[in-house]
């Protein structure tokens, strides 16, 4: 028992994600009160993961999601099949008018001191429909599934959301999966669907059925609502606070046996400090610290949870699995969208202390 997790050795997929898939809509560094050209990527903060994975680390992945039968359908359904990934489609028709539709991201890169800027339109979302017995579950954990994975995103985009994930979860556990959570605390998103109150109670009774938990500070205190230091962190990039948070998250659900974190001190919109924080079966791991050029920023947390599950997944040392999602999650903010374009060559010759200079 690795890690403390008793993992199926092989099954028909690797890795299993619920969640929405969304499309976001990106000008670079124009804002969008100025802009007069998009980029298009398909993302979700649970896809994100299932397709680094596939896309990169080439395992077998598999995302369970709403799929609305309609042009920009379509377009996010040949991005899946592009990644690699395998749908578990629940399908919608689209009126013409008013949906039910994929939701749209609006992010911006920003540039040097100028932040970027993030905004939704998930009305009448598809995703945010979906409700306990939408999906045959027998059917997906059947052939054999090693990990399943949601998050808080999914999460908070509706009364059902939640309860899917639930019965997700308790149907992976039946099947000897893993169970992933990241705790992606969207402060807009459960501002409109009930707050910190809903999201501690939603998140906690997911939080349940979790063997690893994805989530910096805030997540744990706004997701979860764990107490946070009495004394704060010297910088962004100490992991003391962290650490002195896990003990009460451990208290609170003593079945959870990794949690971990990115580290990241921005500095300006392009030039981050960037390190990784684990805690694995009581064990603490830190990665290195490195100095990243930022091209865009949206993914690398997922960026760092996959080559993180890449690691536990392909049986590594704690430390070296830190070390690959650390590398990884670098990688991708060199990379525009919010999936991978790196080779597992490449994360591990960064995670071995590679550099930028010229491959010839």
């Amino acid at each position: 028992m690795k890690y403390g997790l008793n993992m199926l050795q092989d099954g028909a997929l690797d890795f299993v994600s619920l969640g929405a898939l969304v499309h976001r809509l990106d000008p670079g560094i124009i804002p969008f009160r100025k802009a007069n050209t998009c980029q298009i990527h398909v993302s979700g903060g649970e896809f994100n993961v299932a397709a680094n994975l596939a896309d990169c680390f080439r395992l077998q992945t598999g995302i369970v999601t709403a799929m609305v039968d309609y042009p920009l359908g379509d377009l996010v359904a040949e991005r899946v099949k592009a990644m690699g990934v395998k749908p578990f489609y629940k399908h919608f028709e689209h009126n013409g008018v008013n949906g039910p539709n994929i939701a749209t991201v609006y992010s911006d890169r920003g540039q040097g001191v100028r932040a970027p800027v993030v905004f939704y339109n998930r009305c009448n979302e598809a995703a945010a429909r979906l409700k306990p017995g939408d999906f045959d579950w027998n059917a997906i954990f059947d052939a054999g599934v090693r990990w399943f994975h949601s998050g808080g995103i999914f999460a908070a985009l509706s009364q059902t959301t939640a309860e899917v994930i639930i019965e997700g979860m308790q149907a992976a556990k039946a099947a000897g999966a893993v169970i992933s959570f990241d705790l992606n605390y969207r402060e807009k998103l459960w501002k409109i669907s009930g707050g910190e109150h809903r999201a501690q109670a939603v998140i906690g009774r997911i939080v349940e059925n979790v063997d690893i938990l994805v989530g910096n500070e805030e997540d744990l205190q706004k997701g979860l609502g764990i107490p946070g230091p009495a004394v704060a962190a010297k910088s962004k990039l100490d992991p003391s606070s962290f650490f002195e948070m896990i003990d009460r998250v451990v208290e609170q659900h003593p079945q959870i046996k990794i949690v971990a974190t990115t580290l990241r001190e921005v500095h300006s919109t392009n030039r981050h400090s960037w390190s990784a924080v684990a805690w694995v079966n009581g064990q603490s791991h830190v990665a290195p610290t490195c100095e990243l050029d930022v091209l865009d920023r949206v993914g690398g947390g997922d960026g760092f949870a996959s080559g993180f599950f890449y690691g536990i997944l392909t049986g590594e040392s704690p430390e070296e699995a830190i070390k690959l999602g650390w590398a990884h999650g670098a990688l991708l903010t060199t990379f525009p969208g919010d999936t991978t374009m790196a080779t597992v060559e490449q994360v591990r010759a960064f995670a071995k202390g590679g550099s930028a200079r010229i491959q010839r």
